[in-house]
C-alpha cells in the first residue's frame, strides 16, 4: 500500500503527517510541487516481461505523460534480489542528490522509498505497483530500493544521458527511514 509520511527535516523520529489514502498522497505531494498518480495496466504484466510488453501495457498513460512533459526517452529497469550489483546500486541512490531534470518513475512491480527534502520538510513516499512519482528537477532527494530489491519501473528522461546525479554532500539521508523488505 502506498504511503506518505511528512517530517520536519530536523525531527526524523516523529512524522508530522502520515497517510495511505492515494487521494491525500496526491493532494499533499501536489502542494509540494510533486506529481503522484496511479495507473492501471491495459494487460497483465509481471517482473521478467519484455520491455516492449511492459511499455505496451501502459502505452496510453506513457503517451499522455510524454505529450504533456516532452520526455525524450522512456525505458524499463528491473532490479532483483539476486542482482550481483544490488549493494552498490542501493548505496548510489541512498545519498541525497539532485538532478537537472525531473526524476520520473512508474512502478510496474515491487516497491521503493523516495525521500524528498523540500524546504524544511522531508516527504517519505513509499511507492508500490501502480504508482507514478515525478520528483521535480533540482529537488534534493534519495531513494531506497531495500536490501533485497524486487522492482520493475518505467523511467522517463529529458536527456539522452539518463540518470545523472549531483550529490549535495549532506548526511541528512542517514537520519531517516530505510526500506526494509
Amino acid at each position: 500500500m502506498s504511503q506518505l509520511k511528512v517530517f520536519s527535516d530536523s525531527r526524523p523520529e516523529s512524522a508530522l503527517q502520515s497517510t495511505s489514502n492515494p487521494k491525500d498522497i496526491h493532494r499533499l505531494l501536489g502542494l509540494a510541487g510533486v506529481r503522484f498518480e496511479q495507473w492501471q495496466a491495459s494487460a497483465d504484466v509481471a517482473a521478467g516481461d519484455s520491455q516492449d510488453k511492459v511499455l505496451a501495457a501502459y502505452a496510453k498513460d506513457i503517451d499522455r505523460l510524454v505529450s504533456e512533459e516532452g520526455y525524450q526517452t522512456v525505458d524499463v529497469i528491473s532490479i532483483k534480489a539476486n542482482n550481483p550489483d544490488k549493494e552498490a546500486l542501493r548505496k548510489k541512490f541512498l545519498s541525497e542528490h539532485k538532478h537537472t531534470e525531473d526524476e520520473v518513475r512508474f512502478f510496474v512491480d515491487g516497491k521503493g522509498l523516495f525521500s524528498l527534502h523540500i524546504g524544511e520538510k522531508v516527504y517519505e513516499v513509499l511507492c508500490e505497483k501502480g504508482d507514478l512519482i515525478s520528483v521535480p528537477a533540482n529537488t534534493p532527494h534519495w531513494f531506497d530500493m531495500g536490501s533485497e530489491p524486487q522492482l520493475v519501473a518505467i523511467r522517463f528522461f529529458n536527456n539522452q544521458e539518463g540518470w545523472v546525479a549531483h550529490y549535495t554532500g549532506s548526511e541528512i539521508a542517514e537520519q531517516f527511514s530505510r526500506l526494509e523488505n
